[in-house]
């Protein structure tokens, strides 16, 4: 197969592989959830008593902490994270007490810096994936520990048998140890790596600017980029005079091209997929949920209420909250919501784009699960989508490095442009997404709602922080190491701009991002053909570049069939070739509604909202939308080709509604949470 070989660095894409062995203990002809990764202890639990429990006996009542180790049994972790990641102890009071049974000293990071540390930067995203630190201090090497899984049971165990090691050994909580990394020089470093790791690992993939960027270099690409629009300009406008058969018939055709591929897709017949047994809890993984925040506080509630109240054990579940330095709103939000033990709020560093990949990139060394899921902040994911998502890895394969949920539009109600958006997603992910991922193609990803291997995640560089639609440009990168993409049953609803302003920022930037993708991978398009095979090579310019020409060409494309037909009437004279041409633009244009009404049509009737198929009628409209998008996004590639423009949630009246009265459902306190523990 041409996409098993890795990009640039010549590797094969095996490594998962060899990680995950071809057995399970789950069901037979399963894919066993790999246990190698960060925190994941699957099937090797700590033997014996919870000796993690004897700094409490004191402290707690018996039978509390003998509910803590039957919830850690039936978990697959230490008790001292039921106990924490229940609210029923706070983990700095927890550590003071493990401190004083162990006589393992606390590390606050108080008087430490950069210098302390012997590691290289690079290492620096090692430490927060497995939460050890090297420190050389008066000539002695010691190690910090911030304790999770079953650490703690093991340090007890080991400080007990070996009481030297209580000179070697610091203890500290995970958060003191994330804000040493991100802090002053370790910080930076860990910035610069989020920005530019991509880049100096895989040059060739990565949309950010050449080295030589200089004054001079600027300014020499600026005149580029101009010289390229004039000419682009130039053809557009004189092609239709000049060469208009060759010019119009080879965009008519690239048009068909991405109609034929998106009807072939929508009308393959999807399979009946036979739900595997569910896993027990001390059989999952951890697993990390990423979400990077700016300017949401009247999201943030809502959002991770709906992560709290996804089906997956809370001390196996590991939130990740990233957002700016200069976001005082969002982190005052966080702030008033109070202890949330299995949430970590990050700050990511300056350095590099403001961009929500670059703030992905800043979390992911900092993940510990074995998989990894992006939301948005204004998603609200299915309670059982972590669990389906694994159920899809199990059964699809070892080679599927992700899969993607489908995202709904919940508040269609509020206009004309949400309602189309909600016909739009239902068509792309209900219908078209699952038909291209049974052709075994690359999936051009939506940017929530993805779940990754996170060891997978980390071998292909992450997400590109210079790419403005990170998830399309990571869905091929993916393949062409080797990996597959695929979908799943699970739905996550979302907030669609409203209002025309709203949408087309969204929108530009998305063809920017396209934009971007498309001539990042087509950089070397032999390469591409070897690492992606021709059904990659394909699926690029067929779908990505097909979105983008399809939006740029669709009013030149009318103007230049409105020309004809009027000049074939007499109404004018001129230079305009006429008939040969003018019935296959007819041909184009009407494939294009027609085969987005039908797949609109098909998602809609299986989210059982074919009463909302009446805002299909309204096709040619949005499509000049699309194209005004599209022409304000190269405008932007041009000159400010890495500017992130946000989507402002939170504004609809109708969600708004929904998470107002979801609020009003009291949440539970430490002590009823652990009452159905025990």
């Amino acid at each position: 197969m041409p996409g098993r070989n890795r990009v640039e660095d010549g590797g094969r894409a095996d490594a998962l592989r060899r990680a995950v062995p071809e057995s399970s203990a789950l069901a037979p002809g399963f894919i066993c959830i790999p246990r190698s990764s960060n925190d994941n202890w699957l099937g090797d639990p700590e033997p014996g008593p919870a000796s993690e429990l004897d700094c409490l006996r004191h402290v707690l009542a018996p039978a509390l902490l003998s509910a803590a180790e039957a919830r850690g049994r039936e978990v697959g972790t230490g008790a001292d994270q039921a106990l924490i990641r229940s609210g029923v102890i706070d983990k700095d009071a927890y550590l003071q007490a493990l401190s004083f049974q162990t006589g393992l000293a606390i590390e606050t990071f108080a008087e430490i810096s950069r210098s302390d540390c012997p590691l290289p930067d690079r290492y620096l995203s090692r430490v927060a994936q497995h939460g050890l630190l090297p420190l050389r201090q008066r000539g002695q090497l010691l190690w910090v520990v911030a304790p999770r899984g079953f650490t703690v049971r093991r340090l007890c165990r080991l400080a007990a048998a070996y009481p030297s090691l209580r000179d070697r050994v610091l203890l500290t909580s995970k958060q003191n140890l994330d804000h040493f990394l991100l802090r002053q020089e370790a910080g930076d470093a860990l910035g610069r790596s989020a920005a530019n790791a991509l880049g100096r690992r895989f040059p060739a993939l990565s949309a950010a600017p050449a080295a030589d960027d200089t004054s001079r270099g600027r300014r020499l690409r600026t005149m580029r980029r101009l010289a390229q629009t004039v000419l682009l300009s130039v053809m557009m406008t004189l092609t239709p005079t000049v060469v208009p058969d060759i010019w119009s018939s080879a965009l008519a055709l690239w048009f068909l091209a991405f109609i034929g591929l998106r009807l072939a897709a929508s009308l393959t017949p999807r399979r009946s997929v036979r739900s595997p047994p569910r896993i027990p809890d001390n059989c999952l993984p951890v697993y990390t949920v990423i979400a990077a925040l700016y300017r949401e506080a009247s999201s943030v509630a809502s959002l991770l209420q709906a992560i709290g109240a996804l089906d997956y054990p809370r001390e196996k579940l590991d939130v990740i909250i990233v957002i700016e330095l200069d976001d005082l709103e969002t982190r005052a939000a966080l702030a008033r919501l109070g202890p949330m033990p299995q949430v970590q709020v990050l700050l990511a560093p300056a350095e590099g784009p403001r961009t929500k990949p670059k703030a992905l990139n800043c979390a992911l060394p900092f993940a510990r699960g074995s998989f990894t899921a992006v939301f948005d902040a204004e998603d609200r994911p299915d309670p059982g989508q972590l669990r389906a998502a694994l159920d899809a890895f199990r059964t699809q394969g070892v080679d599927v490095a992700c899969v993607q949920a489908s995202l709904c539009i919940e508040n269609q109600s509020d206009s004309w442009l949400s309602r189309m958006f909600a016909a739009e997603y239902a068509g792309q992910f209900d219908v078209f997404l699952p038909g291209l991922a049974s052709f075994g193609v690359p999936l051009p990803l939506g940017g929530s709602s993805n779940h990754f291997r996170t060891a997978v995640l980390r071998e292909v560089g992450a997400w590109d922080a210079y790419n403005v639609t990170e998830d399309a440009d990571l869905g091929f990168r993916l393949a062409r190491f080797g990996y597959r993409s695929s979908t799943f049953a699970s739905t996550t609803f979302e907030e669609a701009p409203a209002r025309f302003g709203g949408w087309l920022r969204q929108r530009s930037r998305w063809m920017k991002g396209w934009m971007q993708t498309w001539s990042v991978h087509m950089r070397r398009p032999r390469r591409l053909w070897k690492d992606a095979g021709a059904k990659g090579f394909f699926t690029l310019n067929a779908i990505i570049g097909g979105n983008v020409l399809t939006a740029l060409t669709f009013p030149i494309l009318v103007v230049d069939m409105t020309l004809r037909l009027l000049a074939d009437a007499g109404a004018i004279s001129g230079g305009f070739a006429t008939g040969a041409v003018t019935p296959l633009h007819l041909t184009t244009i009407a494939a294009g509604f027609v085969s987005t009404i039908v797949v609109g049509l098909m998602g809609l009737a299986r989210r059982g909202q074919l009463h909302q198929g009446w805002i299909l009628a309204l096709t040619p409209i949005y499509w000049a939308c699309l194209s005004i998008a599209a022409w304000r996004a190269l405008y932007q590639l041009l000159s400010e080709p890495y500017k992130w423009e946000k989507t402002e949630h939170g504004l609809s009246p109708q969600i708004r509604s929904a998470a107002a009265s979801r609020m009003l459902v009291p949440r539970d306190t430490a002590a009823q949470r652990w009452q159905r523990y025990r």
